[in-house]
């Protein structure tokens, strides 16, 4: 089934009149295809995909100047990551008078594991990050989440990068690469480098500690989240909206899915977003902050959500301009002054994105 994405076509459309080279980046089966073949339908002219995984448009492309340098309107190039020598060609070629061509690459990896190949376009590319299903798809078209099509019938455990792939959202005490590396039998270095691996691949998404000159000790460790819930649930073996109500971690996707559709909505950058806690056990979901704005967010999944003590601490401490408690009620109203209560299904009605 294609979902539409409104939003994330209108902003690569606008990107596309602006640079001659877009990348839309995401992890793998998120949908960056379907977006791009929704763009290229609608293009006003010629358009052409090669798929950089596809044996056939490899052969075509190696020489990659000799491929393109023909191609009029628009030209997709399917997981360029996995053929950085392109992104030369891609500069000469966006220099070009009149710019016969406008190029739309998709990648599975971000943009810092993405740059030093494509720095050579710097001033000439533009980036587009798309994730998983959003709150607005999810609303719309009842889509199933206990066992997606992303997390397939492979094995996790046959790839030993995946092996974090069950880095579920962690204790209150954050990420802990020592625990991990005993659990798995390998050192440190090798489990912060999965790490860095998943994060760059959009497989995991990590929430940095926010820090301030507090009179408290503050939790420094990042908190990690598998970035797709409908991943999660194939690890945790979850095959039903039944077994996943049942199940002890339902609580942790729901939490990791809500973070998610809020960073979403506020079409925040998740450098700006990060959580807070400190030893003595005051915490905050998310913080965003930027400039002088700085929005707090709790996830309950609860239907009667209640002020607490930790609230009103981060509110204090964090000097937040306002808290929100994201939960699974119906409704949104207010709990205190300057702490609503906010239900996750009336967030794009109920949550104004970042100026």
């Amino acid at each position: 089934m294609e979902i539409p994405r409104p939003r994330h076509e209108a902003r690569v459309r606008a990107l596309l009149k602006a640079f001659p080279v877009v990348a839309i980046l995401g992890a793998r089966q998120v949908g960056k295809t379907t977006l791009a073949r929704r763009i290229s339908r609608r293009w006003p002219g010629e358009s052409t995909a090669f798929d950089l995984e596809d044996a056939g448009d490899v052969a075509r492309l190696q020489d990659p100047m000799l491929a393109l340098a023909t191609r009029r309107g628009l030209v997709v190039l399917d997981e360029v990551q996995r053929r950085p020598d392109i992104f030369p060609a891609l500069r000469v070629l966006a220099d070009r008078p009149r710019r016969p061509a406008r190029f739309m690459v998709l990648g599975s990896a971000s943009p810092a594991r993405l740059r030093q190949s494509s720095e050579s376009l710097a001033g000439h590319i533009a980036f587009h990050e798309i994730s998983g299903f959003s709150l607005a798809p999810t609303l719309h078209a009842h889509v199933p989440r206990a066992r997606p099509a992303a997390a397939g019938r492979a094995d996790p455990r046959s790839d030993p990068r995946a092996l974090l792939g069950d880095a579920r959202p962690l204790p209150r005490a954050g990420w802990s690469s020592s625990e991990f590396a005993r659990s798995f039998g390998v050192s440190d270095v090798t489990v912060r480098r999965y790490l860095d691996v998943l994060s760059a691949t959009y497989v995991v998404r990590l929430l940095r500690p926010w820090s301030e000159n507090l009179a408290k000790r503050q939790v420094k460790s990042p908190k990690v989240y598998l970035s797709d819930s409908g991943l999660l649930h194939s690890l945790l073996d979850v095959r039903s909206a039944a077994d996943l109500e049942r199940h002890p971690k339902v609580g942790a996707s729901w939490e990791g899915f809500a973070i998610g559709a809020v960073v979403d909505r506020l079409r925040a950058r998740w450098d700006e977003c990060y959580f807070w806690a400190t030893h003595g056990g005051a915490e905050l979901d998310l913080l965003v902050v930027r400039g002088r704005t700085r929005l707090g967010f709790e996830m309950k999944r609860t239907t009667a959500p209640a002020v607490t003590r930790s609230m009103r601490t981060a509110l204090n401490d964090l000097k937040l301009g306002r808290l929100d408690v994201v939960h699974a009620g119906p409704d949104t109203f207010p709990l205190a002054p300057r702490i609503r209560a906010v239900a996750l299904r009336r967030l794009l009605e109920d949550l104004d994105p970042l100026p």
